[in-house]
């Protein structure tokens, strides 16, 4: 697959707002409490559900999330969407399961040279940023346990 793009000097929030098709994870983000983190040290990569992935979620479940007594399980999805170190696809697609930050191992399959985590297909990879780097999908997943 592709080399990663340009390392940024743009941290990962920063990058996935410059990008123009993750503003609404860019406002989970910012409504979980995450930005300090996501904009830290890492390296992180993020599998950063795309705006359409959002749209796909179940009428009110996004509105529901962005509430405050809902925080925890916003938290807990955004958390399953991030894996530790700087994994470009060609490292991905290497593995069968993703250990996230969350907790839970999301699985990988590679199909047909497409990478896709938990039913999510890869859309945009390697996107690279100054501390880690960025994978659009085109769903949000949504872990077991939270």
């Amino acid at each position: 697959m592709s080399t990663m793009t340009n390392t940024s000097t743009k941290n990962l929030v920063d990058t996935a707002a410059a990008n123009g098709s993750f503003k609404t994870f860019g406002k989970a983000i910012e409504r979980a409490g995450m930005s300090d983190t996501l904009r830290g040290v890492g390296p992180f990569t993020v599998f950063a559900p795309t705006d359409a992935a959002f749209d796909k979620l179940p009428a009110g479940k996004l509105e529901n999330l962005f509430k405050p007594e809902n925080k925890e399980e916003l938290v807990s999805i955004l958390n399953y969407h991030v894996v530790s170190g700087r994994k470009t696809m060609a490292d991905i697609g290497k593995s069968e399961t993703a250990k996230t930050v969350n907790g839970q191992s999301a699985p990988i399959m590679l199909t047909n040279d497409r990478v896709s985590i938990d039913g999510a297909r890869v859309t945009s990879a390697d996107i690279g940023s100054s501390n880690g780097v960025i994978h659009g999908i085109d769903k949000v997943n949504i872990p077991t346990k939270q």
